[in-house]
């Protein structure tokens, strides 16, 4: 083969694999993430509840925003670095900074009455509209309020009924780990020491994880629902591509091998 005719050839191979790289990188660009955020505390007092669970590395208005989009809330508070409160018609969503590790969040789920008979009213109103503060608190006479401003308040402003305590193996099965999806890259992996599953009676009822220990959470493409496996023969497996194999011609032409 000509000198001329080899860097022909070689530009060819080289064009396919670039367009075979495009590809995949294309199809790699956008997935949703399921993250998992483990149970840390819990406290329960007669028909009281709250259960917290802790977002690591993920800022306030970031886990407010992916709880809202996992389930739409009747309130939302308006953003802020530290509180963020999602009402919802049998829990109420306290989504605050923890101030031993700034970088993380807490995501504290309480039952109405948690709220009703341990939190500030004047507190709440910073971030709540007053009407529904009003409504929260009609049945607790005047002086009888809480001054409880969330988990992080603990030291100073303490829960009036009730004590956080860790979860135990019945707390988590009653509770499992929160899942929100996450946008993301099918690079991009997390680890966890808890090895709680997501059951399917969660606070947003979803399914049980399928993901391998070690993992935080599973991959899906975008828009199908369905999950890739490094086993399976999924969209995150790639086919295998040939390559057009080319011979030369008598008279110098490149044809295609059929």
């Amino acid at each position: 083969m000509s000198p001329r005719w080899r860097k022909q050839a070689a530009r060819l191979h080289l064009t396919v694999i670039l367009a075979l790289v495009v590809t995949l990188l294309s199809a790699c660009g956008t997935v949703n993430v399921e993250a998992t955020y483990p149970l840390e505390s819990v406290s329960k007092d007669g028909g009281q509840t709250s259960y917290v669970y802790r977002a690591a590395g993920v800022a306030v208005p970031e886990a407010a925003k992916e709880l809202a989009e996992q389930q739409k809330p009747q309130q939302m508070s308006k953003e802020d670095p530290d509180h963020m409160f999602l009402v919802y018609s049998d829990q109420i969503i306290h989504v605050q900074k923890d101030e031993q590790n700034p970088a993380d969040s807490l995501i504290e789920v309480d039952s109405e009455e948690y709220v009703r008979q341990n939190y500030s009213p004047s507190f709440l109103e910073g971030y709540l509209v007053a009407a529904l503060v009003g409504s929260l608190f009609d049945s607790i006479p005047s002086g009888g309020y809480g001054s409880y401003k969330g988990y992080g308040s603990l030291n100073t402003n303490p829960p009036a009924k009730g004590a956080y305590r860790v979860p135990t193996a019945a707390d988590t099965q009653a509770a499992p780990p929160m899942t929100v999806q996450k946008k993301g890259s099918i690079f991009k992996r997390t680890t966890s020491g808890d090895d709680g599953g997501v059951g399917s009676g969660g606070l947003f009822n979803k399914k049980k994880s399928t993901t391998s220990p070690g993992t935080t959470g599973s991959i899906t493409r975008d828009g199908s629902g369905s999950s890739g496996s490094s086993k399976s023969s999924g969209w995150l497996t790639p086919r295998k591509s040939t390559v057009p194999r080319t011979k030369v011609g008598g008279f110098g032409r490149v044809s295609r091998r059929r």
